[in-house]
């Protein structure tokens, strides 16, 4: 394998990081893997909970997969076992558990949504049931005995609910130190999560310190503010782009978000380059740009990153036509009604919205049209007809023909 010269490996490595932890120790196994001829392992460990994926969850899995790029050996711990314990890092209640088999559902869906970043052909994938569930109380009282209750209470999330006097489970102790134990079992040099997962990733450390192993260095990645620039990015904020969004949804969604977020988002959503980064500084602060413009080479860049230039293209192409120039798809889908039909149902029947209580949502905040007129009314009817069709129109974006 010829690696890169430590210097130019670092350059990819820093990009869009919080933190690497210790960076000068990072740095003398980048050389020693160079000297040896041998990659790094780099584990990446996922939490199953949920199984759609944005963006968001895209900023740690680029970084992995910088690491897949320069030669290194990506691990993708599946964490199917600690799923079932919940992770307590930036809750302020206990999280719910999950069954074996709903992690393991979860983490299928998980593996397969990350081929949009990682290179499958070269990751490694394990899961820490495969060692976890073998080990006896014995064991389970050994790991528990390698930390004591205050350096756990050091966790912010945990010291905050500690004060409030929010109870904080026993179980939930044991969550990084079970993510501490994929790194002593993995033997890994590095491993990388967001912000919140800092403590965990230490626990990590100084569990291989006290088994004997060379302690992995950590690195952490900034947490990703959604379209709205307040909270994370998350699904249940309705702030998220998903990974299989569709480019013309990609597009809408990032020129929704402020002035203020475009850099960030350059970095850790687009993955730019230092030189693209400068540039698009100097426009910010230049008078005569606008903004929008930066927006929009900020869409076509994250679309060509999860799909292909072309679909960036087409994806704007939509966006003038439909959005701005208030026009119709030429190809949009069809619905047919057999009988009147609550326009709730409609939207849900034809696939266009994932539940009723989302079509009622968006009624109620003014942003479904028939053949251009407000639905209001949550219980609108569509009435049969013997021939003719409507335009159902669902926000900016999404529309529906309905044969009546």
């Amino acid at each position: 394998m010829n690696f890169l010269p430590v210097s130019k490996q670092m350059e990819l490595i820093r990009r869009g990081v919080e933190e690497i932890l210790p960076e000068d120790e990072l740095e003398k196994k980048l050389q020693k893997s160079i000297t040896t001829n041998k990659p790094l392992k780099i584990k990446l460990g996922c939490d199953p909970s949920r199984p759609d994926l944005h963006i968001g969850h895209g900023v740690v899995l680029r970084k992995l997969r910088h690491f897949q790029d320069l030669g290194h050996q990506a691990i993708l711990v599946i964490g199917d076992f600690t799923a079932m314990i919940g992770d307590p890092s930036g809750r302020n209640k206990t999280r719910p558990q999950l069954s074996l088999n709903e992690a393991r559902l979860n983490a299928e869906s998980y593996v397969k949504q990350s081929n949009k970043i990682l290179d499958t052909k070269t990751l490694k994938v394990v899961y820490n049931s495969s060692w976890l569930n073998k080990m006896n109380f014995n064991d389970v009282v050994s790991l528990a005995s390698s930390y004591t209750v205050a350096r756990m209470l050091e966790r912010d999330d945990f010291t905050k609910r500690f004060q409030q006097e929010i109870p904080i489970l026993i179980h939930e102790f044991l969550y990084p130190l079970a993510q501490g134990k994929d790194s002593v079992e993995l033997q890994s040099d590095v491993e990388l999560g967001g912000t919140d997962q800092k403590f965990n990733l230490l626990v990590g450390r100084d569990l291989q310190k006290s088994n004997g192993q060379a302690p992995q260095c950590i690195i952490t990645t900034p947490l990703l503010e959604g379209t709205d620039g307040v909270e994370k990015m998350s699904k249940s904020y309705g702030n998220h782009i998903g990974l299989h969004d569709k480019p013309e949804d990609m597009y809408g969604k990032t020129l929704s978000i402020s002035d203020d977020m475009i850099l960030k988002w350059l970095v850790l959503a687009a993955d730019v380059d230092n030189e693209v980064l400068e540039k698009a500084k100097k426009q910010l602060k230049s008078p005569s740009n606008n903004p929008m413009e930066i927006k929009r080479d900020l869409a076509r860049r994250i679309i060509t990153l999860f799909y292909n230039q072309k679909a960036a293209l087409k994806a704007e192409e939509y966006f003038n036509s439909i959005v701005v120039g208030k026009g119709i798809p030429k190809d949009i889908k069809e619905y047919r009604c057999k009988s009147d039909e609550l326009i709730v149902n409609v939207m849900f029947n034809s696939g266009l919205l994932k539940s009723k209580g989302e079509a009622r949502r968006m009624i109620k905040q003014g942003a479904v049209r028939l053949d251009g007129q407000l639905v209001s009314d949550i219980n609108f009817e569509i009435k049969f007809k013997i021939k003719g069709e409507v335009i159902l129109k669902i926000g900016k974006r999404r529309f529906l023909k309905v044969l009546i």
